[in-house]
């Protein structure tokens, strides 16, 4: 039977917690040390002579500034584009998001008249979202305006009403599958809405950031429609900046990151991208493109890794049921993938909630952060990631979760 969040027990429960402190770690969605180890191959996969990629090109020299053919068009494969579309970069394609802004904001893209921070622009940003898209914003001075998200996406109406009046909205965030932290994958419509509404700004961008392209953890997962193909169809071939890397799929610290892109914002990239590095690490793109072939192999892989993260989410959600289910307390997500579970207490718990948590040793993403400046208005969303601890961490720590918004509810009641 669940526990009532005002039963006179959650409080004894926590303070039995609170004598036995753990040290668990929550913040981030890390693949664990597990999933690290699929990938260890890697390092072994090429012999000493074996640093020529397929045509030719020596690896362990500069230059290549595109990306080798074969990772190109190993991107292009799982990222659904034609492989001239893709620019590799290094292993982080938050990197890649950045300096893809930051030359907006100082140089201009094209279908603009002048560098975007020549009009002190503004993104909208659909949240609950990723804490590092705003913070992009937040270093490069970019105003960022909260629209709400639905089960489908985010909320259409307002991102066409702030996309279509005012030409100082250059672009939204979106993850488009399985988004951090909420899980929503977005529906068809959303995305020929995206692709085609009307703009006020002719340079904007859509940050098609995505992230958990291959990330399903069950046998039925979810369908993404093609951006790219739905906004060449509305005439808006230039809109979406496409992104993704290896970062979970094999090693989170020295993987392969990739820009795609219409040829416009290709060439766009490549003339700002020369100015930044002599070439990105061909050698890492080689051990890359070995060792997956192709799609068929990345899927294959990512079976392992599903392997590994669906009972810990399974725990996530059995505990929550357990403790939560039909008190009235909290609501949360059941992401068929991706790496988060999005949690919403009643409206003014989370911070409280999140600071119980800590005092028992689970570490959480601060309540708050999922929001542009980490300011949650109804202080009630927490990110749930249940990836790097072990399966036993996991039910230890979504316990003290669950407990800690009992006594968190306690307590907003009784100052109520």
């Amino acid at each position: 039977m669940p526990h009532s969040g005002h039963s006179p027990d959650a409080r004894k429960r926590y303070e039995e917690l609170k004598a036995h402190p753990v040290a668990l770690d929550l913040t981030r969605g890390k693949p664990c040390a597990e999933q690290l180890d699929l990938s260890n191959d890697l390092l072994t996969i090429l012999e000493r002579t074996d640093y020529r990629s397929a045509d030719g090109t020596d690896c362990r020299n500069y230059g290549g500034l595109d990306g080798l053919p074969e990772a190109r068009a190993l991107f292009g494969e799982l990222l659904e584009v034609k492989a001239d579309q893709v620019i590799i970069g290094g292993s982080s394609s938050l990197s890649m998001m950045y300096e893809s802004i930051a030359h907006a904001v100082l140089h201009g893209v094209p279908d603009g008249t002048k560098p975007w921070g020549a009009d002190k622009p503004r993104f909208i940003c659909p949240c609950p979202g990723y804490d590092r898209h705003f913070s992009i914003c937040e270093h490069l001075g970019i105003e960022m305006i909260n629209v709400g998200m639905t089960h489908e996406g985010p909320d259409m109406e307002a991102v066409e009403r702030l996309a279509s009046t005012d030409p100082r909205v250059k672009g939204i965030w979106l993850v488009p599958k399985y988004g951090n932290p909420t899980g929503v994958t977005l529906a068809p419509d959303v995305v020929k809405a995206l692709a085609g509404m009307k703009t006020a700004a002719p340079d904007f961008r859509i940050l098609w950031d995505n992230a958990y392209v291959v990330h399903d953890l069950t046998g039925t997962p979810d369908e993404l429609v093609d951006g790219f193909a739905a906004a060449e169809k509305a005439g808006n071939p230039n809109r979406i900046w496409l992104y993704g890397s290896f970062s979970k799929i094999t090693f989170a610290g020295a993987s392969l990151a990739a820009m795609a892109a219409s040829r416009a914002n290709v060439e766009w990239m490549r003339k700002h991208h020369a100015n930044v590095t002599i070439g990105p690490d061909k050698v890492t793109q080689l051990r890359h493109a070995r060792f997956f072939k192709n799609l068929s192999g990345i899927r294959a892989h990512m079976q392992k890794h599903a392997a590994i993260l669906r009972p810990k989410f399974e725990v996530v959600q059995g505990i929550l049921n357990r403790e939560l289910g039909g008190t009235g307390l909290a609501t949360w997500t059941q992401p068929r993938g991706g790496y988060f579970v999005s949690l919403d207490t009643r409206q003014g718990c989370a911070t409280r909630a999140v600071q119980l948590a800590a005092d028992v040793g689970v570490k959480l993403t601060p309540a708050g952060s999922a929001f542009p400046y980490r300011k949650d208005p109804l202080d009630r969303n927490i990110r749930i990631a249940p990836s790097f601890p072990s399966l036993s961490e996991v039910e230890r720590a979504i316990e003290v979760l669950a407990i800690s918004i009992m006594c968190a509810s306690q307590s907003a009641s009784s100052s109520a």
